[in-house]
This record gives structure tokens, sequence and C-alpha cells, in this order.
């Protein structure tokens, strides 16, 4: 089966041994996502809405990296830290997501690594 396993120079560097993206068969397998800001390297500030935006942004930069967008996701997950604050990251995620409305699954993961509130990883096609 081949794999490719892409650099994404716009998206935050993975915090372990793990691809930000690999590609197999025609699927993008994106890891999961944190609310890293690439450009210090450092978690955002702010509520889980605003965690949120930087995950959905860090997505949408990884995949650009590779030449595809929100459009070309087919599934989701979202890891939340408490699933109280479902409606506020379902309401963020809509704002990127648009029509495209991919499958999703949504988890509380109870606690996340480094303390973040939401995570998503996806996986997009060509």
């Amino acid at each position: 089966m081949p794999k490719i396993i892409h650099d994404a120079p716009n998206g935050p560097a993975p915090l372990g041994p793990y691809s930000i993206l690999t590609e197999a068969n025609g699927f993008v397998f994106c890891s999961g996502m944190i609310s890293i800001d690439p450009a210090t390297g450092k978690p955002v500030e702010g509520d889980v809405q605003a965690q949120t935006h930087r995950v959905m942004k860090n997505i949408g930069a990884v995949l650009g990296d590779i030449g595809l967008g929100y459009d070309d996701i087919v599934k989701t997950t979202i890891f939340l830290a408490d699933i109280a604050d479902f409606p506020k990251v379902n309401e963020v995620y809509g704002e990127y997501v648009g029509e495209a409305k991919p499958a999703r699954s949504t988890i509380e993961a109870g606690a996340l690594p480094g303390g973040f509130q939401v995570e998503i990883e996806c996986i997009a096609a060509r």
C-alpha cells in the first residue's frame, strides 16, 4: 500500500514521533490538532471557542499545504475534555466546514494532553 508522509510547514510542529499528515490510497489522514499557534509554537489563550478556532485554522493550514481544503474533509473526530462544551465547539466547527458536513464523531476524552479543551483529527480525500 503506498504511503506518503507530508510536511506541513504552515501548521504546528508535531509534539512527538508522528506525522501531521499521512496519505494512502487517495485519503489524507490528519493527526489530532490542538490549539497551538504555529507562528509561536505556544497554546492560544482563551476559552474552548478560541481553541476551536485555532484548531480549525491549523487543519485548514496543513490541508492547504497539500492543495486540499475543508471541502475535502470526509470524516472528523472531535475529542473534548468536557462534553458540556459540545454546543460551543459545534458552532465554531460549523463555520469552517459549512455545507460540506463531513461525517463526524464527538467524544468526551475527560482529559487531553497539555490541558487542552479540544482536539480534532480528520480524514480528507483527494
